[in-house]
């Protein structure tokens, strides 16, 4: 009997990578290309589908192929487009799902990269008995996938659940998307740097930070500096923590999420985000709220996350399918 499998891809602005993943999250195979080697969208989709049959003739055991899911910034799952992306090499509007329908006759399904982790999360993670929650990934900047009844929430346009361009802080940090005081440039790993950045110019406490070149400064640093007992980094964590509390009590007053759960980036510094993010979440939240929400790491592994959350996506796109029929 051959194993069931879908591909999941995750394309980055470097390198585009690739995964066959079984129904329990076994990555039987897996492969990459670069991103930029290819300024044609039509030479970048030829190499993609080689790609992707290269790695499906290495499989050592006899596999079908049921769906293909793809992760991307900026993709829009109703329209399988990507829309105008920040990063990567093509621009305006690209179709690519139906680019890649000339090659595979299988469903192919596009979404950004943070509702792709959200169903990871869902169908792989430790969201897998829930119907309710919000993922918050915290990068370079901050995504974040919604799931309310069992459904990731696009909206009307396909793009909603940017929680990470809420306004937090009217007229304040500049933004890459062109406004100012999005979450993003408070909560996320750029974020948390500035915030040290701004307390150097307030505190005179010495810290081993400040011998750090503006240019050169990480969240990995403040982390590890925060683990020595670092004022300016326990501050930071903590001034951090309290505009993430922010977001999710504002978030929880609308969707009523189980969990939410935090990953990559900031989310590895531990108990310096978790701690006092809890803490503020009981401070700020709601009465009626109070209880009923986790605050919880993403059990998907980081190394493996943008495969498997493309690859959830395609099993969530099949069971649609068939529920349909």
């Amino acid at each position: 009997m051959k194993k069931a499998i879908t591909v999941g891809i995750d394309i980055g602005g470097t390198n585009s990578v690739m995964g066959a993943v079984d129904r329990d999250g076994n990555i039987l195979g897996e492969n990459r290309i670069s991103t930029t080697d290819y300024p044609d969208i039509n030479d970048y989709v030829s190499a993609l589908q080689e790609a992707i049959r290269e790695m499906l003739k290495k499989i050592p055991v006899e596999i079908e192929l049921k769906a293909i899911g793809i992760g991307a910034p900026n993709g829009n799952y109703y329209h399988g487009t990507i829309v105008y992306p920040p990063n990567l090499i093509w621009e305006g509007v690209t179709p690519l799902c139906k680019l890649m329908s000339k090659y595979f006759t299988e469903p192919v399904v596009l979404t950004n990269d943070a509702n792709a982790a959200a169903l990871g999360e869902m169908i792989y993670g430790g969201a897998k008995k829930m119907k309710n929650f919000i993922i918050y990934t915290l990068g370079t900047g901050l995504g974040s996938g919604i799931v309310i009844n069992g459904e990731v929430l696009y909206g009307h346009t396909g793009f909603a659940g940017e929680i990470g361009h809420t306004i937090i802080v009217p007229g304040g940090r500049d933004c890459g998307c062109g406004r100012q005081g999005c979450l993003e440039t408070y909560v996320s790993a750029t974020g948390i740097v500035r915030t040290v950045e701004e307390l150097f110019a307030k505190r005179r406490v010495h810290s081993p930070l400040r011998d750090v070149p503006s240019d050169q400064l990480t969240s990995r640093m403040i982390t590890e500096a925060a683990q020595q007992g670092d004022a300016i980094a326990l501050e930071a964590f903590d001034k951090t923590a309290d505009m993430l509390a922010l977001s999710i009590v504002n978030s929880v007053a609308f969707s009523s999420p189980e969990a939410i759960f935090l990953f990559g980036g900031l989310s590895n510094a531990g108990k310096y985000i978790f701690e006092p993010t809890e803490k503020y979440v009981n401070e700020k939240i709601q009465s009626v709220f109070k209880g009923t929400v986790k605050i919880l790491p993403s059990l998907i592994p980081e190394n493996n996350a943008a495969i498997l959350g493309s690859s959830a996506l395609a099993w969530k796109e099949l069971e649609k399918i068939n529920t349909d029929k």
